[in-house]
């Protein structure tokens, strides 16, 4: 295969890469995924992964429809590497991509699984001895040498169920006789001069031929030292400087001797002759010596060769999946259930967004609450489902227990300011709990009500088992969509901008293949009237195209009527905690339009103004809502002054 065969790869990469690694060398960086020996070779580490996704996963980088679609991708494996154990690791989930059939799906959804429960039942030193023995794999960039004595290090650690495996399945003996050999080599794989310690005649050699260089560098002072030691005639300093040599150096006597010439014209000559002679001798020992025993180590090697491969391949393979399996426990996600044939689904219990909830650590910190944000408020999850989905009234209650107090009850919630709703009838408790089968929804509610994280959380669900990992979920089903388009809220009434996003929603819906429709508040981009109109369009050919879809949008009313195969839920405001900061059910409530809540902002904002001016025009807005609730804030406001 040509290198310009492989996205991305132009005459200018195919250059660079074939000048520093070589055809054959470069295909294999690429085909094994290798971001590293990319990046060595001078591309940037964006580039290089943008072209190892497309060369590793083929047509699943297509699912991402949109900018933003890829976005929260890029976002996803960015919150996975933060749990990589090693940087090729790092580097190999950065180049993961959706995949194309259920069956990779579901293989590394195994893999990804049993090395989470494995992990999940280590004692802490087991886990920190793994850690560390992958720490020293990335210390000595991952060689050959790293990886025998990584498996090494797993079988002290006794670490032998799930993806270590592979690592148990190894002869001990065979990979301690392979390290030994590997660590005799300065470089890897058995290459390259033997460092000190791989043999000690070699040493003793080499340590030999370094004094006696030393002594021809400094002949004259020697010659001086030794006459001042009361030498004096040939004779006495012949002996002298024999014994000197047989001190100083580990050359036998027998050596010294056939090195001394008989012909020296003086002392300076015999000396410089000697060494000479001792220099070009012990050289060709050391080579003799050298030659030796890197052929009987290169003879080990070779028949610990099966070891070593597979040593390394296992090595690196467990550094993947318990990366994965890392972020997967700090994120409490399970295993997908994927629908698949007629049927179409996208269903949630107790999701949670990775971006909002804070990661456990290695302590097993247990994360079915929802977490806790960034501030340490805890984050509600959610329950939600597209088209036929298997949830039941049992996952309604569930996902109705909402958080803290009041939330999500259908209950009134009274702050001390006295400023609460009632949240019973038809917008509260009276709502269907359990949402319909319709596979379009158009959801509404209170402004910053977590309509956009729904989204997201929808999307990065998806995402994940799309890309045959766990998700955040107590339970999800997912139908794996050949589209995915998330379009997040652009405030703008650019032409321009309109005609983008429609050229990147649209194609999707009108093409063959399955597609989920993520929008955001589709109006931003332009005026109302139009905007009604154009979501309208989109909602019904949604429908037409028996695509899944979630329209977030203010404009509900103005959407009516709604094909019958399309919903409106929505999110509810329940108030104002004693802090003034506003409560949400972040639970959407099925077959209900939600209502924005300005007049719980403009409470806030009066109650909260210290500009006595500020505070008039808040006032203002507030007599111009004209709610009960607002007028109690108000006069709440007017007493404390």
């Amino acid at each position: 295969m040509r290198l310009e065969e492989y996205w991305g790869v132009g005459p200018k990469t195919r250059e660079t890469l074939v000048s520093e690694l070589g055809r054959e060398r470069a295909i294999q960086a690429i085909e094994s995924g290798d971001v590293r020996e990319l990046a060595t070779a001078g591309l940037a580490r964006g580039r290089a992964t943008r072209i190892l996704r497309r060369a590793t996963g083929g047509d699943g980088i297509d699912m991402l429809a949109t900018s933003d679609a890829r976005a929260a991708y890029k976002d996803l494996l960015d919150l996975a590497v933060e749990h990589a154990v090693t940087q090729r690791a790092a580097d190999r989930i950065r180049v993961l991509t959706p995949l194309t059939s259920r069956e990779e799906m579901e293989s590394r959804l195994d893999d990804v699984l049993a090395a989470r429960d494995a992990w999940a039942t280590l004692e802490k030193a087991d886990r920190e001895a793994v850690l560390a023995a992958y720490e020293r794999y990335d210390e000595r960039d991952e060689s050959e040498r790293a990886a025998v004595e990584t498996a090494l290090a797993l079988l002290e650690a006794g670490v032998d169920s799930g993806p270590f495996e592979t690592v148990a399945e190894l002869e001990r003996d065979t990979l301690t006789t392979a390290a030994d050999a590997l660590s005799a080599f300065a470089d890897d794989g058995g290459q390259g001069r033997l460092v000190r310690g791989a043999d000690d005649e070699l040493d003793r050699l080499r340590d030999a031929l370094g004094t006696v260089e030393d002594m021809d560098a400094n002949a004259l002072e020697l010659i001086e030292e030794l006459r001042d030691d009361g030498v004096r005639d040939v004779s006495q300093f012949r002996e002298a400087f024999e014994d000197h040599l047989l001190s100083e150096t580990a050359v036998t006597v027998d050596q010294v001797r056939e090195a001394m010439p008989t012909d020296a014209t003086d002392a300076t000559d015999f000396v410089g002759s000697t060494l000479r002679t001792l220099r070009g001798d012990l050289t060709a020992a050391i080579d003799e010596r050298e030659e030796q025993v890197a052929g009987e180590l290169q003879a080990e090697l070779e028949d610990a060769r099966d070891a070593i491969d597979q040593a390394v391949a296992a090595v690196d393979d467990i550094a993947l999946h318990l990366s994965l399996a890392r972020f997967a426990l700090a994120y409490d996600c399970t295993r997908p259930t994927f629908v698949e044939g007629e049927s179409a689904a996208v269903s949630v219990v107790n999701a949670r967004n990775l971006t909002l909830a804070s990661p456990a650590t290695d302590s097993n910190v247990d994360q079915r609450d929802g977490g806790r944000g960034e501030g340490g408020d805890q984050v509600q999850p959610i329950t939600y489902a597209l088209g036929e989905h298997g949830l039941t009234e049992a996952d309604a209650i569930s996902g109705r227990s909402g958080i803290g107090t009041g939330v999500g009850t259908g209950t009134s919630i009274a702050t001390e300011t006295g400023v609460g709703t009632d949240t019973d009838g038809d917008d509260g408790s009276s709502a269907n709990a359990l949402p319909g089968r319709e596979r379009v929804s158009v959801l509404t509610g209170a402004n910053s009500g977590g309509k956009t994280t729904l989204l997201e959380t929808c999307c990065q669900v998806v995402l994940l088992a799309s890309m045959g990992l766990p998700v955040p979920a107590e339970r999800a089903e997912v139908t794996p969509v050949d589209s995915l388009v998330f379009h997040r809220r652009h405030a703008s009434f650019n032409a321009g901008v309109l005609e983008s996003t429609l050229r990147s929603v649209v194609p999707p819906l009108s093409s063959d293949g399955r597609t989920l429709m993520l929008v955001d508040e589709f109006e931003a981009i332009t005026e109302p009237g139009s905007a009604a109109d154009l979501l309208h369009g989109l909602v019904t050919l949604t429908v037409e195209r028996d695509a899944l879809g979630v329209f977030v949008t203010h404009l509900a009313d103005d959407l009516e009527p709604l094909p019958p195969e399309a919903r409106v839920d929505g999110i509810f405001a329940e108030g104002l905690s004693p802090e003034l900061e506003l409560l949400v059910d972040y639970q959407p409530r099925f077959d209900t339009v939600g209502r924005s809540t300005p007049e719980f902002i403009v409470s806030r904002l009066v109650a909260n103004a210290d500009d006595r001016a500020e505070r008039a025009g808040f006032e203002t807005l507030g007599e111009a809502v004209g709610n009960d609730v607002v007028q109690r804030t108000l006069a709440d406001a007017r007493w404390s002054e």
